[in-house]
């Protein structure tokens, strides 16, 4: 330990500094992938005549990217070492969540028009909406990529943290204070984003949406300062005295050893060594089945209050909505303390305490299920619900990531964790664009009583004059059948994942390295 700690007094609190700059770092992460979901609708959508299946498209590679990108991102933080591995991963996001703003004025220059006004006044339906469209599709898709390479570090980097600052019987309250970050920046986007788009747009910068995306991407420059300044690994951290280093290393010394001793190496995991074990496709597996509902709810829940309830995101009403759903998902915080009591009122292992919370959690979700058949009393019963959906996300997701520390050793944190992020991001995927494709498709039929609701750009541009018969679901129609359907698959996502979590490791089983 060095020389310079302060060893004088009591314990030390630093890790509490730690854990509250992977707060703001994930409440940043979450700010930006927000900017998009939050002025798509009512700003960009448009100026480059998008549809909802544009949209998914948009999403459904972002969350494809991530994935793959996790799947490299976790062994990168644990290659380069968690201080500048983080920085690395900030960094670039950031950058990418201010590439966005130009995807417009490249747009531009592509197609041949001078300005966004002339972009929008393109006749809808047109050849030239189609090809604006599709060019501007690439271009975001571009900025996207830029942007989930760099946020796929956020979360392999925060659990390798926590792994290095906090005691395993403390990592899941850690871990739901750091990621209730996510709710945190979800709840203060719609407060923020839509009125700083709008004032952009009200004094003449450009369309609103692109200063969005550069003041929220700015933010993440700021943080990169601090952390520069204030993270030290905890033996070499001189905020850090010998009655919280021997709190934080408690651990070292239990059965299995796999914490490093002071002093001597700990051994490594290769990559591909890393999926022969039950322990790694139980973790990726919970990860597949439940992060695309969180995706779906922070992707798509602006675009369902203004396509079923008719709220632009900028609306009083729907900033409302979006903050009370979002104000909700904060009791998320108190989701990790959950195993901490049932460890010290039974004595069960870590583990075994997390899957029991975990099954907890996962019964919340089913109130999904009545979403969609109680907003049509009030548009306030589906915000509560999903805001409750996602509270139990939250709890879910403190301690799936925690059940990693529980079984595998320091060293390879970080790449398992990729590893789940890359499966929950293939998930997303799959929920983003069936959802984009399910929508458009709503969309684009009749109501039951021979109303046309919308027609495709592709339909328009062969001047289709048919109607095709308005899609159903238990007695719903056109786009709100379509929300029913992924709400009917979010309800019983975290079930089965659980399921399969329990089947390939019933019980704790740490992994020892020979």
């Amino acid at each position: 330990m060095s020389t310079s700690q302060n060893t004088l007094g009591k314990m030390t609190n630093y890790r509490w500094t730690i854990c509250a700059m992977l707060f703001f770092a994930t409440t940043v992460n979450y700010l930006d992938r927000q900017v998009l979901s939050l002025t798509w609708k009512d700003f960009i959508a448009p100026e480059f005549h998008w549809t909802d299946n544009d949209y998914g498209t948009i999403t459904s590679i972002f969350s494809i990217i991530y994935a793959f990108s996790m799947l490299f991102a976790g062994r990168f933080i644990d290659w380069m070492g968690t201080k500048k591995g983080y920085l690395w991963a900030i960094g670039i996001w950031s950058l990418g969540a201010c590439l966005h703003a130009v995807c417009g004025y490249a747009t531009e220059l592509w197609v041949g028009l001078e300005s966004s006004d002339a972009l929008i006044a393109v006749e809808a339906g047109s050849a030239m909406a189609l090809t604006i469209a599709t060019i501007s599709v690439y271009f975001f898709i571009a900025a996207r990529f830029v942007l989930a390479l760099g946020e796929a570090g956020n979360f392999p980097a925060a659990i390798k943290v926590t792994a290095e600052y906090f005691p395993k019987k403390d990592r899941a309250y850690a871990t739901s204070i750091f990621n209730a970050g996510a709710t945190v920046g979800a709840l203060a986007a719609p407060i923020t984003i839509p009125l700083l788009a709008r004032y952009f747009k009200e004094i003449g910068i450009g369309n609103g949406w692109e200063m969005a995306f550069i003041v929220i991407g700015a933010l993440g420059f700021i943080w990169m300062g601090m952390w520069v300044f204030l993270y030290t690994e905890p033996r070499k951290s001189k905020h850090v005295n010998q009655a919280e280093l021997d709190y934080i290393e408690q651990d070292k010394h239990e059965e299995g050893g796999n914490a490093s001793q002071e002093g001597k190496e700990e051994k490594k995991m290769g990559f591909l060594q890393s999926f022969c074990y039950k322990q790694t496709w139980a973790f990726a597996f919970g990860k597949f089945m439940t992060d695309g509902v969180w995706w779906f709810f922070l992707f798509w829940t602006p675009a369902y209050i203004s396509d079923v309830y008719g709220f632009s995101s900028d609306s009083p009403t729907a900033m409302l909505l979006i903050f009370v759903l979002y104000a909700i998902t904060m009791l998320s915080i108190y989701g990790g303390k959950l195993p901490t009591i049932i460890i010290n009122k039974t004595g069960m292992n870590p583990y075994a305490a997390r899957m029991r919370a975990m099954l907890i959690f996962a019964f919340f979700p089913l109130l999904a299920l009545f979403a969609q058949p109680l907003g049509t009393y009030s548009y306030w019963f589906p915000v509560i619900i999903i805001g409750i959906a996602g509270a139990a996300h939250q709890s879910w997701s403190a301690n799936i990531f925690s059940t990693v520390g529980d079984m595998f050793p320091k060293s390879a944190i970080a790449t398992i964790t990729g590893i789940g992020g890359m499966a929950g991001g293939v998930g997303s995927f799959l929920i983003n664009k069936g959802s984009g494709m399910l929508f458009t498709y709503a969309a684009g039929t009749t109501t039951a009583d021979g109303q046309e609701v919308e027609m495709t750009k592709e339909l328009l541009q062969q001047g289709a004059q048919f109607a095709r018969p308005a899609m159903e679901f238990m007695g719903f129609s056109g786009k709100p059948a379509g929300y029913f359907i992924i709400f009917c698959i979010c309800a019983v996502s975290y079930l089965i994942g659980w399921v399969i979590m329990k089947a390939l490791v019933p019980k704790y089983k740490p992994i020892i390295l020979d």
